[in-house]
């Protein structure tokens, strides 16, 4: 089963999830200091939440399609090249606390999507490389510049 995932960076977690554990009706299945994750069946949903500066309002972080197999990964990469789209490819790399393969592409308006599968977990929040090589972007830094639009990792901030 594939779904969708929203990936949102709140300036109070807390206050967030149990916004979010009300309103899905669900507990977080992954916590870590300044993450949290929502596996939601209805509907199927990939809820993520990155803590963010203090006070800020919550903004969209990046968007993505989860699904079960690398297989998968590399049928969506195929079907994006094929389809004109830039891609960034990720194996075997860890973003929220996850090991992954992944590949990003960025829409009209430079929103990051990402499809991707977790392997396993891992024990931090993890880093992905610019594919323009202009420096590392790391999912765990709730401070810094936004990272540019064709920033690899959707967790959108800069080291």
């Amino acid at each position: 089963m594939s779904r969708a995932q929203l990936a949102l960076r709140v300036s109070d977690l807390e206050a967030s999830i149990a916004f979010y554990s009300k309103l899905f009706g669900t507990e977080p299945a992954k916590r870590r200091v300044g993450y949290a994750n929502f596996a939601i069946a209805e509907p199927p949903l990939k809820l993520v939440l990155i803590e963010g500066e203090p006070g800020q309002e919550t903004r969209l972080d990046h968007l993505g399609v989860e699904v079960e197999s690398t297989e998968q990964v590399n049928a969506a990469t195929t079907r994006l090249k094929d389809a004109g789209l830039a891609t960034f490819e990720e194996g075997d790399t860890s973003c929220c606390y996850a090991l992954q393969d992944k590949v990003w592409v960025h829409g009209p308006g430079r929103e990051p999507w990402e499809v991707y599968v977790v392997k396993g977990d891992a024990g931090t929040l993890g880093k992905s490389a610019d594919p323009n090589a202009t420096g590392d972007v790391c999912c765990s830094s709730p401070t810094g510049e936004a990272a540019p639009a064709a920033t690899a990792c959707g967790c959108g901030r800069r080291t």
